[in-house]
């Protein structure tokens, strides 16, 4: 799929849609995204700024389909972990880059290449327009090289 026709598809999402969030852009290389959470009375909390469960949500599924469309289908790829600093209330519109880059992609492959499963973080910043730090956002990715195209084992086999 390419790059635009996901990003128009994952804006009807509704989780998305229905919050807010909406994914600005996406590289045509899928290393990098930029995401935008809206301000509206509807997704405030009781202090009248951004909930901290959407600006977790608008970053939630981005690097995990970034590794996923880079990768490819020769590898399981799911979110492990994730922690959340919340640093400054969002008071208006917030936004996010979320960078895979294609170093850390052939990192994630070396290291799966035995079969081994592989546990990387990436840091994503949540800020106002104008650069105001709002929330760090540090997501896990577990990846792994599927059962069918691993090496065969070398060990032996049991007598």
């Amino acid at each position: 799929m390419k790059p635009a026709t996901f990003r128009r598809l994952i804006n009807l999402w509704p989780p998305y849609l229905l919050n807010s969030i909406r994914v600005l852009s996406i590289a045509d290389d899928w290393q990098a995204a930029r995401v935008a959470l809206y301000l509206r009375p509807w997704n405030r909390n009781i202090m009248r700024t951004q909930f901290g469960g959407n600006l977790f949500a608008m970053i939630d599924p981005i690097p995990m389909l970034l590794a996923m469309q880079q990768l490819g289908d020769r590898y399981h790829v799911w979110d492990r972990s994730a922690e959340v600093d919340f640093i400054a209330p969002g008071r208006s519109h917030v936004f996010a880059s979320v960078d895979m880059p294609a170093s850390a992609i052939e990192e994630i492959r070396a290291a799966a290449a035995g079969g081994e499963k592989v546990l990387r973080w990436f840091d994503i910043d949540i800020q106002h327009a104008d650069g105001r730090p709002v929330a760090q956002i540090r997501k896990q990715l577990y990846v792994r090289l599927k059962s069918q195209h691993r090496a065969p084992s070398t060990a032996a086999a049991p007598t």
